[in-house]
């Protein structure tokens, strides 16, 4: 009965390698018309907005003579508008992607490839209130704001672990990198053999202009927010979660008669 069931994996693993070869031969023109069709679809839906901060390798911070603006300079952020919960048990997991090149994509790269030896986070997820959308917009400009923490009055307190915990924000999640990103920008890493993939990987990061790189990361804790400083005109907003819907900044409503 052996023989039956190992030609059957086979025979299923050829036909999802024979798959994937014919999505990523697909015509242009057909990718072009799902990417807009996709594209459309998808700002009909509302996406949570978080911004995920770390700490950048030393040759990234800013040398200065005032150790505050020092310190400060060693934490980067990156708005994420496609961050998801994709499991809970055995271990709670979430996922997101960053474009790339850019510089929290290396970070969180660099912190992957360095050996642990006891757990701890390598970067916070802050999930933004409703209050925040300046917040998404600052994180969301790296060319305007390359040092985030030193030029703005982001209010922010630190983890057990360090790093910067956004005040005000829904939530916040301390997560670790289970491992490096995979890059989204070809599927061939998805058939390749476990001896192949660094190879696969530095064949697909060679290419020119932008793409995206999947990151997956298990959660360790959830933080305490605290309350920024400062008065609210409507302070409903930050028990409310911000949203992206239709290329704007907004938040959840009520349903008449739900």
């Amino acid at each position: 009965m052996l023989q039956p069931c190992t030609s059957a994996v086979r025979a299923t693993h050829h036909l999802n390698h024979s798959l994937l070869r014919n999505y990523s031969s697909a015509p242009s023109a057909q990718s072009k018309l799902i990417k807009q069709s996709l594209r459309k679809l998808l700002r009909e839906t509302a996406q949570p907005v978080a911004v995920v901060t770390s700490t950048l390798p030393d040759h990234e911070t800013v040398q200065h003579s005032n150790s505050s603006v020092q310190e400060k300079s060693k934490f980067h952020g990156a708005t994420l508008s496609s961050f998801t919960s994709i499991a809970l048990d055995p271990h709670p997991l979430v996922a997101f992607s960053l474009r790339v090149p850019s510089r929290m994509a290396l970070a969180l790269n660099a912190h992957a490839a360095k050996p642990q030896t006891e757990i701890s986070s390598h970067m916070v997820i802050n999930i933004l209130s409703a209050a925040q959308p300046h917040i998404a917009r600052l994180f969301s400009s790296p060319d305007l704001h390359p040092f985030p923490f030193v030029d703005s009055d982001v209010q922010w307190m630190p983890s057990a672990d360090g790093l910067p915990v956004i005040k005000g924000a829904l939530g916040a999640l301390s997560c670790a990198v289970v491992g490096r990103s995979l890059p989204l920008s070809d599927t061939r890493w998805l058939r390749s053999r476990m001896d192949e993939w660094e190879a696969e990987v530095e064949q697909v990061e060679g290419g020119s202009g932008l793409a995206s790189e999947l990151f997956i990361a298990r959660v360790l804790r959830v933080e305490d927010i605290s309350e920024p400083e400062g008065q609210l005109e409507n302070e409903e907003l930050r028990t409310l979660p911000l949203l992206y819907h239709r290329q704007k900044y907004t938040t959840v409503g009520k349903i008449p008669n739900s």
